[in-house]
């Protein structure tokens, strides 16, 4: 058990010595710890805003989705008033799961144990029989409602919250938000999702995937080379990795465990275009090659919903791959579709702790609503080609998370560190905006080391 004044796990272990801050290493245990496991679902998954969908899966009164913060299953639903609500999607009288199936419409959800039924906003409305009073006297109707999450929209995803004291969604966000903006609010009606999102059990840890989606960058040039070999994310060809791999040069940027890759639309052009966009025009730059998932006739509402200086980032360097702590990985990059144009896929994946050896992938494709619905289709190909669950990124990526995971299981396995010492060091380019910690040059360690950063200061709060 853990104490809670010293933090300290049952075998004396300090969960504070876990991760080395001077010397920029963690434990390996951390990846397969039990009893570790056990306090993450209370100080990460019960403390920090977590992506749960987006509105456009439940557009209608009643629409619902079942979700899971942590390992708890939750109830997203749309209620008669137009709100979204989240509910803890257990019955209070004994525990069953009062929603079974993984969607639907129901304006009222009712418990096949013992038939309770509760409102979509989660608010019992009663037991069977109800002149006998099934529900007892001890507690009014009101005090026998679902638990309620604190719910928080943002572009259109839905997240929610258990801490009634934590930040703002706005406030975890920081100076992230006007980045994540880039990405989520950039034209007038916003995304929709293409279809209920993909699913699929890895038998790692969550923490694996998680922190590698705060921009490990690094790992491209190994584990991704036949991509790199073939030209799919950059690479020409050749002996050397880090010579035909253009694309890990960058700009990273962070804060509060949130990270964002923006790539050179400079790297851009030469790969995909074979040309150069020096002597363009920022109106020219966007023309010919506009943001992963803006049509040409998206730009012009493009340009009222961004600042000057978000079209500035996005015509030199946009958004386009990263994390939103503690469990979400974000792909909003140029793919080649089948109809032999240059597109783009837009997804997102969280990671959802299903024990401390195993976690679900959900993968959501998006695009932007008024995109036509056979370019929709078109995109929704390209992202899981590239991304989906049996994607050629996602292959790579999901073999090494086991294997890290059964190395932590070993006796000496467990005394080894993961190391994040390859600093590039705060570098802003003069003409960047001044907005989160950024790091101009070669992909290295530091966004990555800041989810970690993140991970601490919970775990030893």
């Amino acid at each position: 058990m853990l104490t809670r004044t010293k933090r300290v796990l049952s075998d004396g272990t300090r969960i504070e010595d876990l991760v080395d801050r001077p010397n920029r290493e963690v434990s390996l245990s951390v990846m397969n710890d039990a009893e570790l496991y056990q306090i993450e679902m209370e100080k990460v998954f019960g403390k920090t805003w977590l992506l749960l969908g987006h509105d456009t899966e439940i557009p209608n009164s009643g629409d619902y989705v079942v979700r899971h913060m942590g390992e708890d299953a939750v109830i997203v639903t749309r209620a008669s008033d137009g709100q979204i609500y989240v509910s803890l999607n257990v019955c209070p009288h004994r525990g069953m799961h009062v929603c079974t199936a993984e969607s639907g419409n129901a304006q009222v959800h009712r418990c096949i144990y013992h038939g309770w039924a509760f409102r979509a906003d989660g608010s019992f409305i009663g037991a069977p029989v109800e002149r006998e009073r099934m529900h007892g006297d001890l507690k009014s109707k009101e005090q026998l409602g679902l638990k309620k999450a604190r719910v928080a929209l943002y572009g259109g995803l839905i997240f929610a919250n258990w801490d009634v004291d934590a930040p703002s969604l706005e406030e975890s966000l920081g100076d992230m938000k006007f980045y994540y903006d880039m990405l989520f609010k950039r034209t007038d009606n916003g995304l929709e999702v293409l279809g209920p999102p993909q699913r699929l059990t890895i038998d790692a840890n969550w923490k694996t995937a998680g922190e590698q989606s705060a921009c490990d960058g690094f790992h491209t040039l190994t584990l991704h080379r036949s991509l790199l070999e073939r030209g799919i994310m950059g690479g020409s060809g050749g002996d050397e990795v880090a010579e035909f791999a253009p694309g890990m040069y960058g700009i990273n940027v962070g804060e509060n465990g949130n990270t964002l890759r923006c790539i050179p639309v400079n790297t851009t052009f030469t790969l995909m275009l074979g040309e150069s966009m020096e002597n363009l025009s920022v109106d020219e730059r966007f023309e010919k090659l506009p943001p992963p998932g803006i049509m040409p006739s998206m730009l012009p509402e493009m340009k009222r919903n961004m600042t000057p200086e978000q079209l500035h980032v996005m015509s030199v360097a946009p958004p386009q791959v990263g994390n939103l702590f503690p469990n979400v990985n974000i792909l909003f990059i140029y793919a080649p579709l089948r109809d032999g144009t240059m597109g783009s896929g837009l997804l997102l994946h969280t990671i959802v702790p299903k024990g401390v050896e195993k976690f679900q992938w959900l993968t959501w494709f998006f695009a932007e609503k008024d995109t036509p619905d056979d370019v929709k289709k078109l995109m929704r190909a390209a992202a899981s080609q590239a991304g989906g669950t049996s994607g050629m990124i996602e292959q790579d990526d999901s073999d090494t998370w086991p294997h890290m995971t059964e190395s932590a299981r070993g006796f000496m396995g467990r005394q080894e560190t993961l190391k994040y010492q390859a600093i590039l060091g705060e570098n802003r380019p003069d003409d960047w905006p001044d907005k989160a910690k950024v790091y101009n040059g070669f992909s290295k360690d530091d966004a990555q080391w800041l989810w970690w950063e993140q991970y601490f200061a919970l775990m030893t709060n």
